[in-house]
Parts: C-alpha cells; structure tokens; sequence
C-alpha cells in the first residue's frame, strides 16, 4: 500500500505541477511528459536523485530566423524544410524554449511498432503468395527504392542481381549503430560502399530482428535462383535501419530521446537526399507507425512529409495491422448511453473522447457490489489547466481516474479529454469496468489502452467497432497509405509441415487490416496491395542466432550461399503490403519519373481492381480496392484507351522479347485455332500484325519496323486466358 501511495503522489505532484506552467500548451503529450517527471523528480523525496539533461530530437515551428533561436536556447538545427526545423534539444531547455515568443510549437513523439498481422502470432508464418507477374519492360530500373525498417542482413543474395554479382544496395544509414567515432551523422553512422556494407554485414539488430530483410526483399528483392522475386527487381535500394519499441532495448538509455517521429523525418530526408544526388526517382516504403492522436502528437510531423514528397518523391506506408479489435463507438445525442467494456494486461485502460457539449464519463467497477464513479466534463474543464485526478476505494485496491481535456487538433470547436483509469493489476481482468458516455450530447471515444470484451454483468453494453484505427503516419494526407489483401491460406515449411492461416482468397481484405477513416475523417487506407501470406528473404543472421525462434517455423525453404545458410521465409500484415505497393510504385516511376502522390491517387480511381462490387470506392475498407499494376502502366503510358489493347495481361502465355524486332510467344497448352499477334507502340499506332496457326506452345514471331523502344504486344487467341496484351522492351 505505501508504493501505491507513493506512486499516486509521484502521479498527482506532476499533474498539479502542470497546471503551474505557462506556454507548456507549445509541447506535445511525450515533452509534457518529460517536464511533468522532471518536476516530480525535484518535488517528490522518494525520487533521491539528481536531476540530470539528455537530448530530445523533436520538430520545433519557429517565426524568423530557426538557427538564431535556436543557438539562443543551446539546440542545434539538424535540418529545415518548409519551415519547420528538425532539432537537437536538451531537456533541461525545453521550458526557456516553449517560453520563447518566436517559438510556436515543439513537438517529440516515440511509439512506433511494426505492422505485422498479430493473428499470425502463434505461427509468426502464413502461407505462401508470391506476388504478381511484373510487366517485362519495367522492372524498376533507374528508380531508388527506400525502405526504413529494422533487421536488415546486408549479405543476403535477394540484394544482388538474379546471378547474385551485381550488388544493389547503395547505402544505408543505421541510426542505432553505436561505431559512431567520427561519424558527423546525429545518431548512428552511414555506410555508402558495397565493401562497407558487407563488412559489416547486418545492421546493429540484425542478430535480433529480421523485418527489414523481409519487407525489403518484396520490394526490390532479386529473388536469386527462387520464384520469390520482389516487385521492383532492379532498382537501386538504400535502406534506413531506424528506432521502434521492438529494439529499444538496443538503444542506451541515455540517448533514448534521440529517436522520436523527427528522426524518422531525417531518415526520410536521408533517402530523398540520396535519390536527388543521383538524378533518380524515389519511393519510400515505411511499415511502421503508431495511434493517431487529437491533441497534435503529428501536425508537425506531416507538415514535415508534406515538404519532403512531390514529383518523383513518394513515400507509402502501412495501414496498421488492428482492423479486426473493436476500437470505437459513437454515441448521438438521441441516445442516452454509450459504453463498453475494458480490459488490460497491464494496470490502466483509457480512450480520446470527442464532443462539442458537455457529457458525463461513466466508470462502474464491478465486484461483490457495482462501484460507480461519474466525471461530468464540466468538472474537468474546471480543473487548474483542465487537468482533473480522482480516486475511488474499490476494497483495498484505489482506482485512479485522469482526465486531460483540450481543443481537437482538427477542430478547436471539439474538445477532447484524454481518460485513463489506473488501478495497479490487471485492469478488468480482476473486477470487470465499464466505461460509458452519458448525456444529451454527440460524443466519439477512440481507444487508447486496452481492449473491449463482451460481459455478462450487462451485454448490451458492447458498443465498439472496428473503426478508426489506420496507422500515423499512414494518416498523413501526403503518405500512400496501403492495406493487405489475402489469397493463399496453407502452405508447406521446410519441415515439410502444414500451416493453415485462413485471411480469404482471391484479393479479399485481411480481417486484420486496418481501417478508417481518420480522426478527422479522411477516407483511409488509399489502395490495397497483396499482404497476407508473401514469401520473401529473411535475415541469415537472425536464422543463426535464433534457431529455436517460432517464426523460423515459417520458413518454407533453407539455402546455403559463400558459406552462410539463408532462407524464404512467409509472413502477412500490411507489414507486407506496403513494400508491394512500393515496389509497384517503383516501376510506375521508372514510367514517369515525375508521378505525385496525388497522380497516384488518379491511377489508383481508374484502374485498382474491386473485390466488393457492392461498395462505393473509395472507401474505409478497401480505399481505391486493390492495385494493378499492369493497367497502372497502361494508364501512365496513356495506351489504356487505344482500341484493340487488353488491360489485362494474358494468365497462361508469356511474351519473351529476343531483340533486334524478334519475340517469342510461350503458351502452357498449346492454342486451338488461328492467333492474332498485333504490335502497337506507345503512341497507340499499330506497326505490326501477324496471324499464327494454332497447335504449338512456343512461336517465334519476326517483326517489321520495329525499333529501340516499349511496345504493347496484343495476343487474340480463343480462350480468355491466352488473350491479353504485355508491355515489352526492345
């Protein structure tokens, strides 16, 4: 009981100790944070320590000359783009620098996990969908193909060229390394030469974590002597190995604050710089992210990726992977009640909850007797700094209740209060709670911590969605957020073992998937890319090092290459999706190397494939429905209306250009009765047509007044699934 109290006062002292401060409405909830524990530490006896600086990466928004303020306040700029700086702040002048009146806001988040498919946890290992075939005249060439994730093994052969000769990783920057002696980069170091990056052969977590090396293989992997070939197979690829709550512990602790959402920004810039510097378009994949927010955790943030996209600049990322837990309700005012039950593996749960009038925040706890604790809203904006703490007995055990209330981010006219219970045990595992909005007034709850379950003690009383729960910064207006698809459901592992994981078939949305739309309700994901179940290179390192590891069970194959043993391993989440449609995006730049974000958005609404006929698209579900990357080309190319082109590739027949105007067509049965073979070029015009007898499975067709360049190739046969047309190169 003494650490509860102990722990209550430690609590109660930076809450009040909040209400004393002027300007702290400049900082975001973490830098708050920060200053409300510095607080406590000098105001609370049980602290016994000194106080002691470290340094804060953050976004700080500034009127006149960014360096000047800056330099004033002992930080350093690390980088500007459309007017926001990126910084190094130490914490200790975090207050003299929200006090400063050309600062108008400072801005520090952590909290980015990966998307994997957490209904995958107990085999970590899905069945197998290799991807789709890639037009032959694009394959990504000329394009930089950016991922930031973490686990990357440099070493493996899906980074070379088919052959495993031709290296084709550029550079990478390993914002965790600690070989930073004379490094000039704000954390980590770079490495920019193939014998640099094979020296040291993984990033700093490649022993522990392997995503990077999946998720970069399906963008741009080779696929080496397999079938598991990624999207955009001879890009340039330059790699971000950056910091997520997944290798924290990695990190030291005294230089933890340097790796927040803004230096995520600098990676983004990293990879950007790279591509500029080289004259080549760029896509970034991201398969990253953490819980949108209401009170600004991300308008600093976004305005920074608004800067950094543009013409040949993309970058997408990853919906999230919690589309299937119930994580919001909405109660009109009609109605008088609205509420769920909540539960924790930890000692709180809590949610954002959204309205213009005043409500009332209804908590019951139930044991032997239902204790009831109401908040009127009203309360807690006359709190000191609306900020409102309470406790209630419930036996021997106080819950704790906090609520915060604040102007919405998106609309000052909605205020927001931020509520969490604590009760130091397993919160609503021990004593079902519920929680409930109450009153003649339109209120939203977003959840924040825990989970809703249905309870008996009351079963109506289970009004969460699934809703609301797209990934920042997927969010973001300018990033391409992307959601995962399913088709195969088993799949054989080396072992030889069967694996079942069941997501749908044939472009089905995986339940997982998360959808919106956004807080401030933007239709989200944007597009939707194959996600479940994709075979792609996992990291040898990690094999080594973790041979008992349950996901290892999930690689369907085990090679061995100069000595090491590698493998194709399978796995689902938008984790996933997100590289696929990076790859793709890829191959559409190497097109048009001066495709926008909302060019994309354009191809995606005339030619995205749709699974639900009966929706509207786009929509929070499927965004633009699923991308084809085929009819993309055709539309960027601006051929996808020329009478006589198919906007489908043919599924059982293969065109094979054999240069200087000759091809080869490559049936899997040979064709009853005549072919028609017609050429056209980009411009629409037909330069060659040719008929064919029927009866063979490989033709060699010799064309005339055909030069250097990309030709549609149209094949008419009797069946639907040697008829199509394929983009070639001669």
């Amino acid at each position: 009981m003494k650490r509860l109290i102990i722990l209550f006062m430690v609590l109660t002292s930076c809450l009040w100790g909040y209400a004393q401060r002027s300007n702290m409405r400049k900082l975001s909830p973490m830098l708050r944070q920060l200053t409300h524990v510095s607080d406590a530490k000098r105001r609370v006896s049980v602290a016994h320590r000194p106080s002691s600086s470290f340094d804060i990466c953050a976004f700080v928004q500034i009127k006149g000359d960014a360096n000047e303020v800056l330099a004033s306040h002992g930080c350093r700029q690390l980088a500007g783009v459309g007017g926001i700086s990126i910084a190094n702040i130490p914490s200790d002048r975090l207050g003299e620098l929200a006090a400063d009146p050309h600062v108008c806001r400072i801005e520090a988040e952590r909290g980015n996990q990966l998307t994997m498919d957490s209904t995958g946890l107990h085999l970590n290992a899905l069945p197998a969908y290799a991807g789709h075939s890639l037009p032959q005249a694009y394959t990504g060439k000329g394009v930089v193909m950016g991922i930031m994730d973490i686990g990357f093994d440099l070493t493996h052969p899906n980074f070379y060229d088919s052959t495993g000769t031709d290296y084709r990783i550029r550079r990478l920057w390993d914002q965790i390394s600690l070989d930073t002696l004379e490094s000039s980069f704000y954390v980590g170091r770079d490495y920019t030469t193939t014998e640099a990056l094979l020296g040291i052969q993984h990033s700093y977590d490649g022993k522990v974590h392997t995503h990077g090396t999946h998720t970069a293989g399906i963008a741009a992997g080779s696929g080496f002597t397999s079938p598991y070939r990624g999207m955009a197979f001879e890009s340039d690829l330059c790699l971000v190995a950056n910091a997520v709550s997944n290798n924290a512990e990695l990190i030291p602790q005294d230089i933890i604050y340097k790796y927040t959402y803004a230096t995520d920004a600098l990676g983004f810039k990293y990879i950007f710089d790279y591509a500029q510097s080289v004259g080549k378009p760029c896509v970034i994949s991201f398969s990253e992210g953490s819980m949108q927010d209401f009170y600004g955790y991300d308008p600093l943030y976004y305005a920074m990726l608004d800067s950094l996209v543009g013409p040949g600049r993309i970058i997408v990322s990853s919906a999230g992977n919690t589309g299937h837990i119930p994580s919001y309700f909405h109660k009109p005012a009609e109605v008088d009640s609205k509420g769920g039950f909540m539960f924790s593996y930890s000692d709180h749960v809590g949610g954002l909850m959204k309205s213009k009038d005043p409500f009332t925040i209804r908590t019951v706890v139930y044991s032997e007797h239902p204790d009831t604790f109401l908040i009127p809203t009203e309360r807690v904006l006359a709190a000191p700094d609306s900020s409102y703490v309470d406790t209630m007995l419930v036996g021997d055990v106080p819950y704790v209740f906090f609520v915060d209330a604040y102007p919405s981010c998106y609309n000052p006219e909605e205020t927001v209060y931020d509520y969490v219970v604590w009760a130091f045990l397993r919160m609503g595992l021990d004593r079902p709670v519920s929680i409930e909005v109450t009153g003649d007034t339109d209120v939203s709850f977003y959840k924040t911590a825990g989970y809703f379950q249905p309870c008996n003690y009351n079963p109506q009383l289970n009004d969460a969605v699934c809703s609301h729960c797209i990934n920042s910064p997927s969010s973001a207006p300018s990033v391409i957020c992307v959601g995962a698809t399913s088709y195969r459901t088993e799949f054989l592992n080396y072992k030889g073992e069967k694996h079942v994981y069941n997501q749908g078939t044939n472009g089905q949305r995986g339940n997982y998937s998360s959808v919106g739309p956004t807080f401030d309700e933007r239709i989200k994901p944007d597009v939707m890319a194959p996600g479940t179940n994709i075979i792609s290179s996992y990291s040898s390192f990690y094999l080594e090092n973790n041979p008992d590891a349950t996901d290892i069970s999930s690689d369907v194959e085990h090679f061995d290459w100069n000595g090491r043993t590698y493998a194709w391993n399978s796995n689902a989440g938008t984790s996933m999706a997100s590289p696929a449609l990076g790859g793709a995006v890829a191959i559409w730049l190497q097109a048009n190397p001066q495709l926008t974000p909302e060019d994309l958005r354009g191809i995606f609404s005339r030619t995205c494939r749709h699974y639900d006929p009966t929706l509207t698209y786009p929509n929070n579900l499927y965004g633009y429905g699923e991308i084809d990357v085929y009819r993309g080309l055709l539309d960027i190319l601006q051929i996808s209306s020329v009478e006589g082109i198919s906007q489908h590739q043919p599924e059982r027949m293969r065109v094979v250009p054999c240069g200087s105007g000759r091809l080869r067509l490559c049936f899997d049965e040979a064709p009853v009765g005549s072919i028609s073979v017609k050429v056209y070029s980009i411009g629409g015009t037909c330069v060659d047509e040719q008929h064919l007898q029927g009866g063979q499975t490989n033709y060699e067709v010799e064309l005339a007044g055909v030069g250097q360049g990309v030709y549609a190739v149209q094949v008419n046969t009797s069946s639907r699934s040697t008829t199509g047309s394929s983009l070639i190169r001669f």
